[in-house]
């Protein structure tokens, strides 16, 4: 982690909404008012039937990736919100610091509709952290955008994308926001398979769909977009192709491991244990 880099604020709504249109919709005010720009948005009626999530990104001004920077980050950020925000309790474990606003009466006066909302801040540092998203396209071509399917155009199922990341955490919730940050890295749906206690380490699986090509360059592309230094090379067995990112040293608390699978489409199996040595 750098001692000094930038950081990005990032708030995901959850609210009841019909489709993205409308969920786009209920968010307008908050996007407004807080400045920022919607950079993602999916359907998570798997988890909670009729709710979509939007994802709000903002530039911060503080900057620092240790603890008490982070922090500062989503504080400042709830007492722009009013006093009744800035009360609840901030979580940090770089590269972020987070906090969920589950007060009904606090999250419907921001968003009709709303049920939770995540505040995150997020180090701009160089290993594993969200890079900054590109400006959303026009809502035309967003929506016009084609979906890729299960299979290819001879019908040949395309092989799936699978992550899965360590988290050095005591609570299970400490984990699955960081693992779904990074997954919505690479996906605009991800489907949790598991998540699992190992202490000191807590693990998340996720299903992030089907990808197009081969899955050496499917896995090894994935790599690329997460960033960072360290991963091994794509190794091949009877699963697909697989590759693998270790922290060194490892953290006290944080992402200590992921590992990226694009699983052939014959199998159906979840990703290996991740930690291996690169």
């Amino acid at each position: 982690m750098v001692a000094h880099s930038e950081l990005e604020l990032l708030i995901t709504v959850v609210a009841a909404a019909d489709d993205e249109r409308s969920a786009h919709a209920a968010c307008g005010p908050l996007v407004e008012r807080v400045g920022g720009r919607i950079v993602q948005s999916g359907d998570c009626s798997d988890e909670e039937p009729g709710c979509w999530s939007v994802t709000i990104a903002r530039d911060c001004a503080g900057t620092g990736g240790h603890v008490a920077g982070l922090s500062r980050a989503v504080r400042n950020f709830l007492r722009e919100l009013g006093p009744e925000y800035a009360r609840h309790h901030v979580a940090c474990e770089p590269p972020t610091a987070w906090t969920v606003v589950e007060h009904p009466e606090l999250v419907t006066a921001l968003v009709p509709g709303g049920e939770r909302i995540l505040v995150e801040a997020w180090s701009d540092g160089p290993l594993l952290t969200p890079a900054r998203r590109a400006e959303p396209e026009p809502p035309a071509a967003a929506e016009s955008a084609p979906v890729l399917g299960e299979h290819d155009e001879s019908g040949r199922p395309h092989p799936r994308l699978r992550l899965r990341v360590e988290v050095r955490t005591d609570r299970p919730a400490g984990a699955e926001w960081p693992a779904r940050a990074l997954a919505a890295r690479l996906s605009r749906t991800a489907e949790l398979l598991s998540s699992r206690s190992a202490p000191p380490v807590v693990r998340v699986e996720l299903d992030l769909g089907p990808a197009a090509g081969e899955p050496a360059e499917i896995a090894g592309s994935a790599a690329v977009v997460l960033g960072g230094e360290g991963w091994s090379t794509p190794e091949l067995d009877e699963r697909g192709a697989v590759v693998r990112w270790s922290a060194r040293p490892v953290p006290a608390g944080g992402v200590s491991a992921v590992e990226i699978v694009a699983a052939r489409s014959t199998v159906d199996a979840p990703a290996v244990a991740a930690g291996g040595s690169p």
